[in-house]
């Protein structure tokens, strides 16, 4: 029996970074991230485009009809600023929305920094591959994923990737096991393979 794996498309959303202006942190910070919280052998395809809405629905389709991702997280467009489309180019090639993930990034960055609510992230299902818009600075894709611990270690806040691997079970797509010390999966009981 071949162990199973998960794709993953990661995708830095910037003018500036795609035309070589700076040099783009989102995907290497979400790579090292996922890298350290997933147990589950993980394929990763990752892109660096520019913020055009025909651009992100482009790629946001080729990754999930075409590369078989099971898994896309975003990073960068999702503000007030009128080049910033990651949201509209989201909601368009979607098949359902997941408004939960959005309202509680929203409710861990306002930990941090008040303008979070300035924030659009959205989050969707297209056929079996769900699809999250994070943040565009590194750190803040580390909180909203990981969610927040106390002094003691404990877990304050949830981050949204305790979701994530139920989330794919339920619409079909492979069983994403997590490393507890970074984040803890959250399933029913019944829904649990355990850690393998």
């Amino acid at each position: 029996m071949t162990k199973e794996f998960i794709k993953i498309g990661l995708v830095s959303i910037s003018d500036r970074a795609s035309q070589g202006v700076y040099q783009d942190l989102g995907l290497p910070a979400l790579q090292t991230w996922l890298e350290s919280a997933v147990i589950t052998p993980i394929t990763f395809a990752t892109r660096l485009i520019a913020d055009e809405q025909a651009v992100i629905e482009s790629t946001l389709k080729d990754l999930v009809d075409e590369q078989g991702c099971h898994l896309v997280l975003t990073t960068g467009g999702t503000g007030p600023a009128l080049r910033d489309v990651t949201p509209e180019a989201t909601l368009a090639v979607a098949d359902r929305i997941m408004p939960g993930f959005g309202e509680q990034m929203r409710q861990i960055s306002l930990n941090f920094v008040p303008t979070a609510i300035l924030s659009r992230q959205v989050a969707v299902i297209r056929k079996q591959c769900l699809i999250i818009n994070l943040p565009g600075q590194p750190k803040a894709i580390a909180q909203t994923l990981a969610g927040l611990k106390d002094a003691s270690g404990q877990q304050a806040v949830h981050g949204i990737f305790a979701a994530v691997p139920y989330c794919l079970d339920l619409i079909g797509a492979p069983y994403l096991s997590t490393n507890e010390a970074v984040v803890t999966a959250f399933r029913p009981k019944s829904a649990s393979k355990g850690t393998a």
